[in-house]
């Protein structure tokens, strides 16, 4: 069953994901330090790639595509979609700049499918940068064909086809369509869920209200532990990120943080898998004054430091991190001053 509400016959469009960052740095007191030696609290990572990616990272570096093969590969086996979803995005970003060993690849594997995913997502975000935005995509649209023929189960060439579509402005059927190939592949996977709510949001084609609906809706019926019972939260970004115009009650974004909290306490703090959740959820806290909340979502987070949503708010996302980080501790603390909000979110590029 569908979760889009039935919505007048509009252009949609759906941003792709927040992939900012080629590689993570690690930072001290703002200055990058190298990689070795045990770290302190000052020490944070942008965009970690994690265990699993950061080999595969290197060896592409040099030319070497094994790597990544066999680790896309692992997770198409073992329908590890959200991981696969992750580690696709995290591959075409740093092929933007460093296309020579996906090339590679593809001269040896034409009909990989795991190369076919990469180079359809690669496809989607250098014609979406592009200042013929619509032409470049519908020029794209086989190759995420090729894509999603590559093994029937996987959802994440949906998602990419969910991404492709605000660009070459489907139509509503059109969207839901895709929407439906999507649920039939992964009901639960959180990137095609995230695509839909944007296409809900008050910034594209829906509203404040039908992103929260569609948000709830999905994260009441998610099983406990999903990521997409991060939904809710992610509608109050959104909201706070368009000005907040009361258009949305503010139980709702309560309720949304509230979910969130429950959601990351039910995992390891570290876990990178949480760490864009745990990053979002943060700095919607901070906008509600939960500093002692927030202060235990920055401990949560450690330093696993993610792109989205600091870039959508500051030229320096490292910088208004540790910034907030340094006020949640302060507001935090037994006795501390119980005042301070962030300054007012602004929109930053397509990926908010």
């Amino acid at each position: 069953m569908s979760y889009l509400p039935h919505l007048p016959r509009l252009p949609y469009l759906t941003s792709l994901r927040s992939l900012t960052g080629s590689a993570s740095r690690r930072l001290r007191h703002g200055r990058a330090e190298p990689a070795v030696g045990a770290r302190d609290d000052n020490e944070v990572l942008l965009d970690d790639p994690g265990a699993r990616l950061a080999p595969a990272l290197v060896a592409a570096a040099v030319g070497d595509h094994r790597p990544a093969a066999e680790l896309l590969a692992a997770t198409r086996d073992a329908a590890e979609w959200e991981d696969r979803d992750r580690f696709t995005a995290r591959l075409a970003v740093f092929t933007h700049s460093r296309p020579e060993w996906l090339a590679d690849w593809l001269r040896t594997a034409p009909y990989d499918p795991d190369a076919l995913l990469v180079k359809a997502e690669l496809a989607v975000l250098k014609a979406w940068d592009s200042p013929a935005r619509a032409e470049r995509l519908r020029e794209v649209g086989p190759l995420i064909d090729s894509a999603a023929a590559g093994d029937p189960r996987d959802p994440v060439p949906w998602r990419i086809a969910l991404d492709h579509a605000r660009g070459v402005h489907a139509t509503h059927s059109a969207f839901e369509s895709l929407w439906e190939q999507a649920l039939r592949r992964s009901s639960r996977h959180y990137g095609c869920h995230v695509a839909a709510l944007q296409y809900l949001s008050a910034q594209w084609y829906g509203s404040h209200r039908e992103c929260f609906d569609f948000a709830e809706q999905a994260a009441d019926d998610a099983p406990p532990g999903s990521l997409v019972e991060a939904l809710p939260v992610r509608a109050a970004f959104a909201y706070l990120l368009g000005g907040g115009h009361l258009a949305v009650a503010r139980e709702r974004i309560e309720a949304a943080a509230d979910r969130a909290v429950a959601l990351s306490a039910g995992h390891e703090a570290g876990d990178i898998r949480y760490a864009e959740v745990r990053n979002l959820l943060v700095y919607v806290l901070i906008s509600q004054e939960r500093w002692a909340d927030a202060a235990e979502q920055f401990r949560l987070i450690g330093p696993e430091v993610t792109s989205f949503p600091w870039a959508q708010l500051s030229d320096d996302p490292l910088g208004r991190f540790l910034e907030l980080r340094a006020r949640a501790r302060l507001l935090a603390a037994p006795g501390g001053p119980q005042r301070g909000r962030p300054g007012r979110a602004r929109p930053r590029g397509h990926y908010a």
